[in-house]
């Protein structure tokens, strides 16, 4: 932005390129930077002590290699502003009357016209000079004659002696309070928004541009006074004649002010309302040019620094910093980028190991030698972007969209971008009715895989793109985190036809005593005490209710939200003390657990009840009321017809029953010490269970560590290695048995959700079990060979069922996804059971637990933006009727790049691998990795026809566009993944539990699990390890490949769920003495450990990392450390080597032998 009092460029100056080199950075650009004036992509941050000196835990020799230097991306120059000129003559004024009504966005178009949004018009001041295009003219006072038909006099009758209404110090006539008590400008602007005077930001109530937001805050004519009539019958002067009596005095002052004075100018005082000046449109007689209605100073976009990721305010999600320049045609001025341009460039190569050339993942994009890119295929693809001059959505307000192409063969992938938000939304500045930086919805609650909503049917189906929302409406709320705005006077103001809960983005018209539902535009009332606090018997501001500023907010909802008082919360837990329970330490480990965390157990109101069943060949009920202070258990050998002993005490309240619940548990692990008995009665134990639950609601668990074997749900040993890796395989991944999936939909009608602790040193058929949590709303926790006497195994279980008992969760749910008209859910993807065609049951929400939506078209789209609320119903931990309202706005566009240049690689990816499970469950698991391939290929193929110069025949690379460059990597990382990969070595166990996780888990936690982080620690920089200003700083990501091991190295590896450190042969002796404390590579252990904690630096930092990758996600899941080394055990290798998803593992080609299988198949496919 220009410094203040600086000149204005001159048109079609370019000011000179600033060349800025510091101490440590080179003059000379990456391979594949751009050049100065064209777009420019933010740099990958530079870890800020990279030249520090490192620990040295490389063998010295001829081979080794130092750091190599820093290089910086250089900026952009800043680029002027050019102002457009608009021609009139009078032939025009009905058109500009009638568009009076609109508010101009920035490029000077106008909004969509609703008849039902008409207010009277804002007086439109001429501008027009001769020097329009050098000075900006100051706005004249209003026109008061010149055909304004005269009304009759007002019924309210005014002293003569009251200054006239819209003058400064007098407030409206006709004004409700919170009208006149507006926010001040610039309310909801943070510092992270780059603002300038004049821009809307700075102005967010719209005082004196015209009416305030759009056709947002329509106010009652003001009527005019007596004195007012006297006046224009006296015959007032015309804009026009007090325009020229201005212009020139005011030319004069604007040569000898500085630049922000002049802006000042742009408009009247405040308190000076033009638009509320009563009577019908004033047509003023003018000519010559004349500017558009809202008028920016000459400098707000007169810039285009390089964008970096930053969080910006405007949509609560992040976007780009740098803000393309406007051309003369009002849209933003297409820049193709250079030839091989990423988002993230690296600005800083890592040292080669042992004499090694500088692999080619740290080096930019290039082409590969004999086979350039084609170099008009940015400036084609944004010439076709910017076809759509007339759309009102996703170009029209903010121009054309940049997009960039990027090939794909030839250089590693840019793994950095995982971690990069989403694509910008683009919604038109009148779309929401505040300014505030949460209108619309955070991507860690709801994001869509398109942030540009095709218009229509056919449009979504020639890109191939999916659509859907990933939707986690319970997420947890970390450290730093904004809590969920609470709306506590239970004033919720509801559309009455389509039910829809007011939001940022409704339209208040009629004065704002009525507002237009924004998804099927119904006008609603407001409710009466919409504006009143009861609490404080005084008017309140409308513009800062909590419901109109935040897309995700709470309601305390009223006794018409309720059937029943809400529910307590109840555990109800049914424990396996079977022999194979006990003789692997579960039961122990399960009962101590349960006793040290009753404290953390949510019971703000004292009303949790808590019940005990132990189950093994009969059924064994705990009265937790006994008098005696001791429990006393009840035994139930009739598992045909199992029935309650008691009908009360069996579950009691925690805070009653909390000394005789402790001395049980506390006696449990030696109650079952000697027994024999292998039976197991779990399906009578659930159908008790449910039998004392359901007349409440709650929560089963199920500790479960055998197979069941006796009467109803038994099941059997199916575990078939012959059908390992063949087309009957999916069989394995069905229930075995429907006695599972009938409970588990009387549960869900009952608001009683079942979650499974499945223990395994044999067969656990996860794939039958895990129906209960599937449609009950709950989760499964599988522990594969457990055995507490490895204390790894017993940390695990413990951290995650203590994580999960203090969960403060939803209970007793309802969820319904509404959308604009012309659009419908069509596929329910997670944990629930689907009521009706819309509804959802939950009769538990847990933290963090991930909901996909898949949605399609009922009609062509005919609107600027589109809508998505989803609603959800629920009882809090504390004893409150809630509704948490979720809403997401997206702009509609009809243009094929920018719907390619919207589309959010992560959604896709976590879409994707929902259908990709679902279709491995009831198909083949063949038929789920072919259409993962089937996607992406054609993905590829209408990019490569519709979107680049060769759009018919063979070409030697593939190319996408920027936003969507990783997607063939995570394709190949699901069918790489456990849960869809081919071959006969992997058990129906752990393919069931891992497509469990891959259908639940939200997108900061399945991305990780589908594309491990990967690190190298022996190299890592003196920073890294330490506390930072944002935490405890991570080192740099690398390529999941074997090129980058080394023999001396030492790496760490992560998905979420476990941890892996890979240590070389060739370690040397001061990194294992250092980090394991032994004194050379022979003497460490590899497999399941715990790191030991020393005095070295070295240990405490890796202690620091691996800690922070534990809980550096929202999930409650712990992640278990193995220590890896190069000759030790083959199946602990070829385990972590699986995880290297770039190279080529039987049967499954790498990356770069993927990417030619995806060539092939564009180049000899039509699309």
């Amino acid at each position: 932005m220009r410094p203040v009092g600086q000149a204005p460029p001159r048109p079609g100056f370019r000011p000179p390129i600033p060349q800025q080199q510091q101490q440590g950075q080179l003059a000379q650009p990456y391979p594949g930077q751009q050049q100065p004036g064209a777009q420019q992509f933010p740099p990958r941050p530079t870890p800020p002590h990279s030249g520090q000196q490192q620990m040295n835990y490389r063998p010295m020799g001829p081979g080794s290699n130092g750091p190599r230097p820093v290089q910086q991306q250089g900026t952009a120059p800043p680029r002027p502003m050019q102002q457009q000129q608009h021609n009139q003559d009078p032939s025009h004024l009905q058109q500009q009357n009638n568009n009076a009504l609109r508010r101009p966005s920035a490029q000077g178009g106008q909004g969509p016209h609703s008849p039902s949004n008409q207010r009277p018009t804002m007086a439109t001041p001429p501008f027009g000079s001769q020097q329009q295009h050098q000075q900006q003219q100051q706005r004249p006072p209003p026109a008061m004659g010149g055909g304004i038909q005269q009304r009759a006099a007002s019924p309210m009758i005014r002293p003569a002696n009251l200054p006239p209404p819209g003058s400064p110090g007098m407030p409206r006539p006709f004004q409700s309070p919170q009208i006149q008590n507006r926010p001040p400008p610039g309310q909801f602007v943070t510092q992270a928004q780059q603002t300038a005077p004049g821009s809307p930001a700075m102005n967010p109530m719209g005082f004196m541009s015209g009416p305030p937001n759009g056709q947002n805050r329509s106010q009652p004519p003001t009527p005019r006074m007596q004195h007012q009539q006297q006046q224009q019958q006296q015959g007032a002067p015309t804009s026009q004649q007090l325009h020229q009596q201005h212009q020139q005095p005011l030319h004069h002052q604007q040569q000898q002010q500085p630049l922000h004075q002049q802006q000042q100018q742009q408009h009247p005082p405040m308190g000076q309302d033009l638009g509320l000046m009563a009577g019908p449109p004033t047509p003023t007689p003018h000519s010559g040019a004349q500017k558009s209605k809202r008028m920016y100073p000459a400098g707000i976009n007169a810039y285009t620094e390089p964008p970096t990721y930053e969080a910006t305010p405007s949509n609560h999600s992040f976007q780009h910093t740098g803000v393309p320049a406007p051309n003369q045609a009002g849209g933003m001025q297409q820049q193709p980028p250079a030839q091989g341009s990423q988002f993230f460039v690296p600005g800083e190569k890592q040292a080669p190991t042992f004499g090694q050339p500088a692999p080619a993942y740290q080096q930019g994009l290039q082409p590969l030698q004999g086979q350039p890119l084609q170099p008009n295929v940015n400036q084609l693809a944004g010439q076709m972007g910017g076809m759509n001059l007339g759309n009102t959505g996703y170009g029209g307000a903010q121009g054309i969209v940049p997009i960039s192409t990027v090939a794909l063969m030839g250089t590693a992938p840019k793994i950095y971008d995982l971690d990069a938000p989403p694509p910008p939304i683009r919604l038109p500045e009148t779309a929401s009715i505040t300014q505030s930086p949460f209108a619309n919805c955070d991507p860690s609650y709801k994001r869509s895989t398109l942030n540009a909503i095709p218009a229509t049917s056919q449009l979504l189906t020639k890109s191939r793109l999916p659509f859907g929302l990933i939707i986690t409406p319970y997420r947890s709320v970390k450290e730093g985190d904004e809590p969920v705005p609470v709306v506590s006077d239970s004033i919720i103001a509801r559309c009455r036809r389509c039910r829809t809960y007011i939001n940022p983005f409704v339209k208040f018209v009629e004065g704002g005593q009525r507002w237009k539902c924004n998804m099927c535009y119904t006008l609603n009332e407001v409710p009466s005490s919409f504006d009143y606090d009861p609490q404080t018997q005084r008017p309140v501001d409308r513009w800062r209710r909590k419901e109109l500023n935040h897309a995700v907010v709470e309601y305390i909802a009223p006794t018409e939200y309720m059937i029943r008082p809400p529910q307590p919360l109840v555990y109800m837990f049914v424990i396996d003390v079977s022999y194979p329970a006990v003789q692997c330490g579960m039961v122990a480990t399960a009962a101590t657990t349960i006793l040290e965390s009753l404290d953390r157990i949510p019971n703000d109101e004292g009303r949790t009840k808590v019940g005990i069943i132990t189950v093994d060949s009969s059924l064994h009920f705990y009265n937790l009321q006994a008098a005696s202070g001791e429990p006393q258990m009840m035994v139930v050998s009739d598992l045909e017809e199992a029935f309650l002993p008691q009908p009360q005490d069996l579950l009691c309240n925690l805070s009653e029953c909390r000394p005789v619940l402790e001395a049980l548990l506390n006696r449990m692990s030696d109650m079952f010490k000697d027994t024999q008995n292998v039976g197991n009665a779990l399906g009578p134990a659930l159908n008790s269970a449910y039998k004392l639950v359901s007349p409440i609601g709650g929560k089963i668990m199920c500790l479960q560590a055998s197979l069941p074997n006796l009467e109803a749900g038994a099941l059997k040993m199916r575990e078939d290695p012959k059908l390992l890796g063949t087309a009957k395989e999916s069989t394995l991944l069905q229930s075995a048995s429907s006695f599972y999936k009938s409970l588990a939909v009387e549960c869900s009608k009952s608001q009683v959700c079942v979650d499974m602790f499945l223990f395994g040193s044999q067969y656990s058929d996860v794939a039958t079990l895990s129906c209960l949590p599937r449609f009950t709303g709950g989760s499964t926790f599988f522990y594969p060979a457990f055995t507490a006497a490895k204390s790894e195994d017993a940390l695990k279980f413990a951290h995650e069922l203590a994580e999960f008992l203090s969960q403060r969760i939803a209970l007793e749910a309802v969820m319904r996804v509404r959308a604009s008209k012309g659009l419908r859910m069509s596929a329910f993807y997670g944990n629930f059971f689907v009521r009706s065609t819309d509804l959802l049951s939950l009769p538990n929400v847990p933290r963090d637990q991930s909901y996909s939506i898949e949605v399609s078209f009922d009609d062509n789209l005919s609107i600027p933006v589109v809508c998505f609320q989803t609603a959800l119903l629920h009882t809090s931990s504390s004893g409150e009727r809630r509704i948490r309202v979720l809403t997401l706005a997206l702009p509609v566009t009809t243009s094929l790049s920018e719907l390619y240049a919207s589309a959010d690689q992560v959604a896709i990816a976590t879409l994707l691998a929902c259908k990709g499970v679902e279709r491995g469950m009831n198909s083949k698991l063949d038929d789920a990795r072919d259409a993962l391939t089937n996607k992406v290929v054609d993905i590829l193929g209408v990019y490569k026809t519709h979107m680049t110069a060769s759009s018919s025949g063979a070409t030697p690379n593939l190319q996408i566009c920027d936003n969507l460059k990783l997607l063939p990597l995570l394709t190949l990382g699901m069918l790489k993944h456990v849960g869809l990969r081919g071959g006969s070595q992997i058990p129906s166990d752990l393919r069931s539990y891992a497509m469990h996780l891959l259908s639940t888990l939200p997108s900061q936690c399945l991305i990780p699990f589908l594309h491990p982080r990967f690190y190298s620690l022996h190299d890592m920089p003196e920073h890294c390890g330490t506390i930072g200003d944002h935490g405890i700083e991570m080192p740099q990501t690398m390529n999941l490949s074997s090129e980058r091991l080394s023999r001396s190295g030492l790496f760490m590896l992560e998905d979420g769920q476990n941890i892996f450190l890979w240590i070389g042969r060739d370690a040397v002796p001061q990194l294992c003495m250092d980090l394991f404390g032994v004194p050379d590579y022979q003497s460490i252990r590899s497999g399941k450990t715990t790191l030991p904690t020393l005095e070295a630096d070295f240990n405490q930092r890796v202690n620091l990392i691996v800690g922070k990758a534990r809980e550096m996600r929202r999930s409650s899941y712990y992640s278990q450390l193995y220590v890896v080394k190069e000759d030790g055990d083959p199946a602990l290798r070829l385990w972590f080597l699986s995880h290297l998803i770039e190279d080529r593992a039987e049967p499954i080609m790498s990356y770069y032998q993927y990417l030619g299988h995806l060539k092939d198949r564009v180049n000899s496919g039509s699309f």
